[in-house]
């Protein structure tokens, strides 16, 4: 499943040259990611309430391609492109005009809160299903 999530640049996020500021980009790749989870599953926060889980990240990556400026509107292409028992991996990448300006990744594991102590556990099969990453028993 793929989702698009669209930004347009504020001037609080650029810096005094008027570009974008970095960290914004790993600001941006958390709000797709839950944009993702939301449309695919649901909302991040009724995932939290109802099901006790978390997704915290484990390892965030981003490649800057072009600069981007205030009021520009930029395209976040998010999707899962790898899933393991427990984690599982979501490319970003962002678009102004059909041109990518920057590519990221996030990995973040699928973790219970149940007990108060935060632990990782399997990813459910309707998790993975709604993720498209459910591969049927034969």
């Amino acid at each position: 499943m793929k989702n698009i999530h669209t930004i347009k640049v504020a001037f609080g996020d650029t810096d005094a040259a008027g570009i974008v500021f970095y960290p914004n980009f790993y600001r941006w790749m958390d709000q797709a990611a839950h944009e993702l989870v939301g449309a695919a599953l649901m909302p991040v926060s009724k995932l939290q309430k109802e099901k006790n889980i978390i997704l915290p990240l484990l390892e965030t990556f981003c490649q800057f391609k072009s600069p981007l400026f205030f009021e520009d509107l930029v395209e976040v292409h998010s999707q899962i492109i790898d899933m393991k028992e427990k984690v599982f991996k979501v490319e970003h990448v962002f678009q102004r005009e059909n041109k990518i300006v920057a590519k990221g990744y996030e990995v973040r594991a699928w973790t219970s809160i149940e007990n108060s102590q935060p632990k990782a556990v399997p990813i459910p099969k309707e998790a993975q299903e709604a993720f498209g990453f459910f591969k049927r028993e034969k």
